[in-house]
């Protein structure tokens, strides 16, 4: 990992930790506009999308152009095409927080059905999924990016949780079924971030060791 400090690697390492850093903040702050019904703050998290987009352009030149230039030795080759598969993971966290901004703007002003407990709990620990796999990314931490792979489990759990329980208020009032689909789509996002904050989990552990584990089925279940 000490060639990973070279010039040109250094700089796309900080366009990459740039992008991490914009995504959670974008789904904090999507899950803080719909608690808050702050169509402002929602509309801000639309409007950045672009910035996440115009990222993923930066890394994938940036990536290009290193391996064109220097043609890499075998483990920094592996640095470079990690790297671009995780900023296309970070793209589409973007694209799930812009959604949830979009639905928090639509439900803005609309009584709550229950308490915006579940929800900010889910997007807290996705956040903290993401953060978690870039540090891996920085320190080769394999054993953190597998509690990280680990931990998918919980989030999955939690949404199909509150989907019986939005199911339930469908069934028991129609008027809240309009309300109950947009939490159910709020909180699919929510577990397809966490889902891309795995597939960074992954990716750091192949960077680490060489070792291929996405389909590692007793990695997800924390079974040695």
């Amino acid at each position: 990992m000490k060639r990973f400090f070279d010039t040109e690697l250094e700089t796309f390492r900080t366009s990459l930790i740039k992008m991490g850093e914009t995504a959670i903040a974008q789904t904090q702050d999507a899950m803080k506009a719909l608690v808050d019904g702050d169509v402002g703050l929602a509309d801000r998290v639309v409007a950045r999308d672009d910035e996440l987009d115009q990222l993923e352009v930066k890394i994938d030149e940036e990536a290009i152009r290193y391996m064109n230039l220097r043609a890499p030795i075998a483990s920094d080759l592996r640095l470079v095409i990690v790297g671009m598969k995780a900023s296309h993971d970070l793209e589409r966290v973007g694209d799930e927080a812009t959604g949830i901004a979009k639905r928090a703007v639509r439900l803005a002003g609309e009584p709550p059905l229950k308490p915006y407990v579940d929800l900010p709990r889910m997007a807290n620990m996705a956040a903290q999924m993401l953060r978690d796999a870039l540090e891996c990314f920085l320190n080769g931490d394999a054993a953190k990016a597998e509690a990280v792979i680990r931990r998918d489990g919980e989030v999955d759990a939690l949404n199909k949780q509150l989907y019986r329980e939005l199911t339930s208020f469908m069934l028991e009032s129609p008027g809240t079924i309009s309300r109950a689909i947009e939490l159910m789509f709020i909180s699919k996002s929510i577990e397809r971030i966490a889902d891309h904050a795995t597939n960074i989990a992954e990716e750091m552990i192949y960077l680490a060791k060489g070792k291929d584990v996405r389909h590692d089925q007793n990695l997800k279940k924390g079974v040695s």
